[in-house]
């Protein structure tokens, strides 16, 4: 069977304050090109479909469409929720979904056979997927409880409970002439971030070990982080990464979608087909001359100007580079923390002379922003 395993479209993400929605419609248009030319009999969607748990209604519609079409190649789709989606307003729209034959999962349900999805290729391949939506660290423990598996303790992990849920979720794979697949959206352990993932949900306890995947699993399709890459574990574990650079730490990914083939006695063959039709993000670095002289690269722009902070910096940056999302002092220049003048002391100092004290430490020398404070001071205090 041919796998299409995408994932992280964080559609209706807006990038410091600069809407992409017409470059999710050509992402996702361009994700539906792969399907239509690669016929897969079956397309994951890892979770994260939008950027936000209240998506706007036209992000709702790109997503719907988007799943539709993909279905129309003669796929079958299984789509899941990730951090950033809301599980139960993805769970409304069971009814829409199952009635376009896609199988979407929100959030983990008090019956495991939901998860579990069963599907036969149009070469007679059988196939079963297990399927499990994002788990916050709050439900995980619900989840095994809920499964009426090992009491949970205070002292267990949310690797622990996330390992007995894939373990119920994956006792069925037991027979020889089936291929077996997961689906899930969590962060491993020794996997790299893209660099625009919510840390909170990447870090800490929330990293699992590959070992909560079965070794009879032919293929792990993850999603939750932005950088396609291949997971070391005791089955084939991946994340596809996100088809579209979702914030500036990612301008080095290549935005990709992964194809995987594989039956139930060979192991899986994969390959990466890039997505080029998002809008590139760049980093530039100059001073207003040197940014004034260069040509400026194509796409988003992250500035690091290096000049001294003062009022009015900005625009003139703007003034350059029209299409700059993010302008900022370049890190280069700021003065590490306790170094240059002494920092100030808050007992028995005015406001005045502690925003003054700050600017000082900040390298910040322009005399209008401190007349401007004490203007604005003055009338907050009458």
């Amino acid at each position: 069977m041919k796998i299409l395993h995408t994932s992280d479209w964080h559609v209706g993400k807006v990038l410091k304050g600069q809407s992409r929605v017409d470059e999710h419609k050509q992402v996702l248009a361009n994700v539906i090109e792969i399907a239509v030319a690669e016929r897969p009999d079956l397309v994951i969607v890892a979770g994260d479909l939008y950027d936000t748990a209240a998506p706007t209604p036209e992000a709702t519609r790109l997503v719907t469409r988007a799943l539709t079409a993909l279905r129309r190649t003669g796929a079958d789709v299984v789509a899941i929720g990730g951090n950033h989606d809301n599980g139960q307003a993805l769970d409304a729209l069971r009814p829409w979904a199952e009635a376009a034959g896609i199988t979407l999962r929100g959030s983990v349900l008090a019956n495991p056979a939901e998860h579990v999805v069963d599907g036969v290729t149009r070469d007679g391949e059988r196939w079963q997927l297990a399927a499990l939506p994002f788990l916050s660290q709050r439900y995980a423990v619900r989840a095994v409880e809920m499964y009426e598996l090992t009491a949970a303790e205070a002292t267990q992990t949310y690797a622990d409970h996330l390992g007995r849920v894939l373990t119920r979720l994956t006792e069925g794979f037991t027979e020889p002439d089936r291929v077996h697949l997961v689906t899930a959206h969590l962060t491993v352990v020794g996997a790299s971030t893209g660099g625009g993932e919510r840390d909170a949900h990447t870090v800490l306890g929330y990293a699992v070990p590959a070992t909560v995947f079965p070794t009879t699993a032919h293929y792990v399709a993850l999603g939750h982080l932005h950088r396609s890459q291949r997971v070391i574990g005791p089955c084939p574990v991946r994340y596809s990464g996100s088809p579209i650079a979702v914030d500036f730490g990612e301008q080095e990914n290549v935005p990709s979608v992964t194809l995987v083939e594989v039956t139930a006695r060979t192991a899986a063959q994969v390959r990466e087909v890039p997505v080029p039709a998002a809008v590139p993000l760049r980093t530039v670095r100059g001073t207003l001359a040197q940014l004034a002289e260069a040509t400026p690269p194509e796409g988003w722009l992250r500035v690091f100007v290096r000049e001294q902070p003062r009022a009015g910096l900005r625009e003139e940056v703007q003034e350059l580079l029209p299409r700059a999302l993010e302008i900022r002092i370049d890190p280069d220049l700021v003065p590490a923390p306790g170094s240059g003048t002494r920092m100030a002391q808050r007992a028995g100092r005015s406001p005045r002379e502690l925003f003054a004290d700050y600017l000082d430490s900040r390298g910040h020398d322009d005399d209008g922003v401190r007349d401007l404070f004490d203007e604005l001071f003055e009338e907050v205090e009458r």
